[in-house]
């Protein structure tokens, strides 16, 4: 069996370097962008078996990323953590709203998220 791939769609370098970080001592393959548009196209191109998508990006948003693979076949049922550094009312419920599988707010703690990683998808 090949380690499972997560696609990071992150704007912030040190957000990036975190996830790195974490990944690192695991099975998972991590391939990272750092916009919606180069996102996508990392999606289509390299088939993740999950995505970390931030809600705030530049060029396209991580919403309007979220909704078009939603709306793809090749990567309609890749599941999708929803993540943003602006825990307002109702971000949640659009990103659930765009198909986000699941959704986590930044300031998060790591173990958390591997634990989230891990829900979605095994570590083979």
């Amino acid at each position: 069996m090949s380690a499972k791939t997560i696609l990071y769609v992150e704007d912030n370098e040190l957000n990036r370097k975190i996830v790195r970080d974490l990944l690192r001592r695991t099975s998972y393959r991590l391939i990272e962008a750092p916009d919606g548009e180069a996102g996508m196209a990392a999606a289509r191109e390299q088939h993740p078996d999950l995505i970390l998508m931030d809600i705030q990006l530049p060029k396209v948003s991580g919403i309007e990323a979220t909704r078009t693979l939603r709306a793809e076949p090749a990567t309609a049922a890749t599941p999708i953590i929803a993540i943003t550094s602006f825990a307002l009312s109702g971000d949640e419920q659009r990103a659930k709203d765009a198909g986000a599988s699941a959704y986590m707010a930044k300031p998060y703690s790591p173990f958390d998220l591997l634990i989230m990683i891990r829900k979605l998808v095994p570590e083979e």
